[in-house]
């Protein structure tokens, strides 16, 4: 039995990917309204995220875990329309974000209670949004696995986009001593050294490996943060520094066309590699509680920000999915609901 609000209609919009393709495979349909289990709640969508995953999924590169909804989004922002029976931490009417593993474009959808957050203050339901997904890969991948800490030096690649904001502006806030980031012009350039970047190499005119040694005094960096694979793999070795973490969130570019092996052995280098999506509920929960206790002062007090480019209606889903295949855009891309307008 679930508490409800209002009247939560049977039927709501949803994005579906009509097949593998280009941003006009996503189309608007009408779905059934999930029902929240026990342990869940029910958000009315104001703001979803849209993320690197949703795009390598409307491409036919990345299935939706066991489970999932088959609509994409992994992030959203809104209120708290009903609650499962055994949900203690929320209560309908209440404003939240949380981490979804699929459901997310769409104008209601499910989340466990323990991967939903309440929105910290400071920021509003768009912002909230933009927030989930990206902040915890970040979390997991540089701090938790990547171990970074404070005085080491680190390298992002895709600087502007939402992994690479993010990334930027945490090793800021935790106190790197050197941030160097890649772009593709020089708008991106400017933000990039505007959120926190020391460095910002524009790839399109500039080697990366040969900024990078220039810049550290030939060391090369100690964590490099990864969304691109492909040809970078190599030279990611190249830039790093002895010791050094080679993290990759992402394949943007596909697989290394060909890789020596020997730099990562002379140059004791560890690359690890993971996806967020596919972790349980508990996994999930422990990442957010630890994000709750170091990131959310940091937001709080306005050190970090999510960085919001562009907002589209949930219809104009494509058109969101086509400035994200561009790449010129800086931060977070974000869809709207009706509910949004409203509130």
């Amino acid at each position: 039995m679930s508490h409800e609000t209002n009247t939560i209609p049977a039927a709501m919009t949803a994005i579906e990917i009509t097949q593998p393709g280009g941003p006009e495979v996503l189309v608007p349909v009408e779905r059934p309204v999930p029902a929240p289990a026990d342990d869940e709640v029910l958000i009315r969508i104001h703001a979803a995220g849209v993320n690197g995953p949703d795009v390598m999924q409307r491409k036919g590169l990345y299935d939706p875990p066991p489970g999932a909804p088959d609509i994409p989004g992994l992030e959203v922002a809104g209120e708290v329309v009903s609650v499962g029976r055994s949900v203690k931490r929320f209560a309908v009417g209440d404003l939240v974000c949380a981490l979804v593993p699929g459901g997310g474009y769409a104008e209601y959808a499910v989340a466990h209670e323990s991967n939903t957050l309440a929105i910290p203050q400071g920021l509003s339901v768009i912002e909230a949004a933009a927030m989930p997904e990206t902040f915890l890969t970040v979390w997991l991948n540089l701090f938790q696995r990547g171990k970074f800490a404070a005085g080491e030096s680190v390298l992002i690649h895709g600087g502007a986009s939402g992994i690479g904001t993010t990334a930027t502006m945490l090793a800021k806030a935790f106190g790197a001593s050197k941030i160097i980031t890649t772009v593709s012009s020089d708008t991106q350039r400017d933000a990039s050294m505007a959120l926190g970047a020391d460095v910002a190499v524009n790839y399109r005119n500039e080697d990366f490996v040969e900024a990078v040694m220039r810049e550290t005094g030939g060391r090369g960096v100690d964590v490099v943060v990864d969304i691109i694979a492909g040809n970078y793999v190599a030279r990611n070795y190249a830039a790093a520094a002895m010791n050094g973490r080679i993290v990759q969130i992402g394949i943007i570019k596909g697989p290394a066309p060909s890789l020596d092996l020997f730099p990562m052995l002379a140059k004791r280098l560890t690359h690890i590699g993971s996806t967020l999506r596919s972790r349980t509920h508990e996994e999930k929960a422990s990442l957010i509680e630890e994000l709750e206790q170091t990131v959310w002062p940091q937001i709080r007090r306005g050190a970090v920000k999510p960085v919001i480019y562009r907002t589209f209606d949930l219809d104009d889903a494509r058109g969101a999915h086509a400035l994200m295949d561009s790449g010129v855009h800086i931060g977070k891309i974000v869809l709207t609901t009706r509910a949004a307008s409203a509130a």
